[in-house]
């Protein structure tokens, strides 16, 4: 239980790990609010959820204004992914950095206009960050697709040996493998969650755009943050080992 606490705790103090609880409070504030205002319109309690879903959303917009030159020192660091041996993958990953890239100047706009420090049109530049958030994540899931048929080949060509260290070390090899195959699937879900959020959020016309009533959103978005936050403590546990 202490260990739990303090997980949380210093999760808490860093920024990727605040944002991501965050990120869980405001959608999950967005589902429960949204199922009691969908069956009693005099909930108060579940409008009072939605405004404190919406205010965290606020919240996490203004915090990314200072995003921009952690993710330049990522998309540099990267590079063209020299480092990657697929050639799909690091293209995918290029790509996927260049619209995460252009994401967030787009958001700022918006976010200025809407607080009318800047005389434009908001709509517009909400548009193109979400359509920008959305070719992200439609790339991420690709790729994401792409490691798991790679990582699945590997599995297969583990062979048994005689050798009892041998096979001791082939087994942990298709354990490790597992692992990252399992961790990609639920990359693709916590993305395609997501991705139907964002369409929901384009223009309407667009697909299923504007249809989804609060609580879906609500749930998409849980459901994305909860593998985020899972993801983020197995990573912290795998590098504390």
């Amino acid at each position: 239980m202490q260990n739990s606490v303090e997980s949380f705790i210093n999760m808490l103090e860093s920024y990727r790990g605040r944002d991501k609880v965050i990120r869980t409070l405001c959608y999950g504030s967005q589902l429960v609010g949204g199922v009691l205002a969908g069956k009693s319109c005099q909930s108060s309690l579940g409008k009072s959820l939605l405004l404190f879903s919406a205010q965290l959303s606020h919240c996490r917009t203004t915090l990314r204004l200072f995003d921009d030159l952690s993710m330049l020192a990522y998309s540099s660091s990267y590079g063209f992914g020299g480092s990657e041996e697929d050639a799909v993958v690091r293209w995918m990953s290029v790509l996927s950095n260049v619209a995460d890239q252009l994401y967030y100047p787009c958001e700022h706009i918006a976010w200025a206009a809407d607080a009318e420090l800047i005389k434009t049109s908001s709509d517009r530049w909400w548009t193109l960050s979400t359509g920008l958030w959305g070719t992200s994540l439609i790339l991420s899931i690709l790729r994401s697709i792409r490691t798991i048929l790679i990582l699945q080949r590997r599995v297969q060509t583990c062979q048994r040996s005689s050798s009892a260290e041998i096979r001791q070390e082939v087994f942990s090899q298709r354990a490790a493998l597992r692992r990252q195959i399992r961790g990609e699937a639920f990359g693709i879900l916590s993305s395609l969650a997501d991705l139907s959020n964002a369409v929901h959020w384009m223009p309407s016309g667009f697909l299923w755009a504007g249809r989804f009533p609060p609580w879906l959103v609500g749930l998409m978005g849980t459901i994305s943050s909860l593998i985020g936050l899972l993801q983020m403590s197995s990573a912290d546990q795998a590098a504390c080992s």
